[in-house]
């Protein structure tokens, strides 16, 4: 049901208050200079809470996204505690950018000269974001849309949804060859750092990421029967990593001197409960093997190639390395083309035989 009510104001001018009043849903009003008006919303307004569009619409001039930043770091981020220190100041930029618009006047416009402001204004260090950075700047922001569109019901739809990221550049792939790895190995050795040596032979070997590596705990490791069992992965899914080799022989041997005081396989001599900081150590060691243009980032990198280059094929790799698709294994496919080329001799030898 729906009235109108005709006032005037105290210059004598009519102004008009519309009603609308359903069966199951709260009061809503709203006044209009003139009654054409008042009568158009009161239509729209009907056909809306109908059609269950019409709260979602309220709820979203009713807050800020300064209000969504607050509830979705207060609410939300304490459940993503390994996202949560790079979102956190990334979902606060977003805040004092455009925090004191309205959700229901937040357009894609409005967020695309965000994100091309991201991309051209330098950092306080005097630095230019990446594309990459800003993705994850977007990335932020949309996961709180998305909480405040299903689970908050603030918004009908996300608004960023319609922007186009950056444009990424393509994955970097830097890999050592035989003789700097030999440099490499031999550095490793010969640094003061007891643990560099054998970290780096396990980045190798396993293609773990290095919080993967140095969060490794005794019991997540089996010497006998040779894996390790990753709890804590990028992608939320465990991953059994196998052992074989000199990885594992260095592993058994350094198992015979592990400290008793914490569970961490690298431990901080200083704090034992916190993983060692190899980053010193391992650019001094890459000095003295004269190799350039190479982080510890690099390493699986290295592992991802060696495997390509040795015929595992991209599914193979992906399982290795922990990638969910075979998007971010795609870059190593080049090099298992003679592995490919083998593949494709084989099938046809075998169908047509030897003609």
């Amino acid at each position: 049901m729906a009235t109108i009510t005709k006032r005037l104001t105290a210059e004598g001018k009519p102004y008009y208050t519309a009603r609308v009043r359903l069966k199951g849903y709260p009061e809503q009003t709203a006044t209009f200079p003139r009654i054409t008006d008042a009568k158009k919303w009161v239509q729209d307004t009907e056909s809306a809470i109908r059609e269950g569009r019409h709260f979602k619409t309220a709820e979203a001039k009713k807050h800020t996204l300064a209000d969504l930043v607050d509830r979705y770091i207060n609410d939300v981020l304490p459940k993503k505690p390994k996202q949560a220190p790079a979102q956190r100041p990334q979902l606060e930029r977003w805040k004092a950018e455009i925090g004191s618009y309205l959700l229901a006047d937040i357009t894609p416009a409005l967020i695309v000269e965000c994100r091309d402001k991201l991309l051209t204004e330098p950092t306080p260090r005097g630095e230019r974001r990446t594309p990459a950075t800003v993705v994850r700047y977007m990335a932020a922001l949309s996961h709180a849309f998305t909480i405040a569109v299903n689970e908050w019901q603030w918004l009908e739809t996300s608004p960023i949804g319609k922007v186009k990221k950056p444009t990424e550049p393509r994955g970097r792939v830097r890999f050592l060859d035989d003789k700097e790895r030999a440099r490499l190995l031999t550095a490793c050795k010969e640094s003061p750092n007891p643990l560099l040596y054998l970290c780096v032979v396990l980045a190798l070997s396993s293609g773990m990421r290095q919080g993967e590596l140095m969060g490794l705990k005794w019991q997540d490791v089996n010497l006998k029967d040779g894996f390790i069992i990753l709890h804590e992965t990028k992608n939320g899914e465990r991953r059994r990593v196998p052992l074989s080799g000199l990885v594992l022989e260095l592993l058994r041997e350094h198992s015979k001197v592990r400290r008793l005081d914490t569970q961490l396989l690298f431990p901080s001599e200083r704090n034992p409960q916190k993983p060692i900081d190899l980053r010193k150590a391992y650019s001094h060691t890459l000095q003295q093997a004269e190799i350039t243009d190479f982080t510890w980032h690099d390493l699986r990198h290295c592992t991802a190639s060696y495997l390509a280059m040795n015929g595992a094929s991209l599914a193979e790799i992906a399982e290795i390395l922990g990638h969910k698709t075979l998007q971010m294994v795609k870059r190593y496919s080049h090099l298992s083309d003679g592995h490919v080329s083998n593949v494709i001799a084989s099938m046809n030898a075998k169908i047509f035989g030897g003609v």
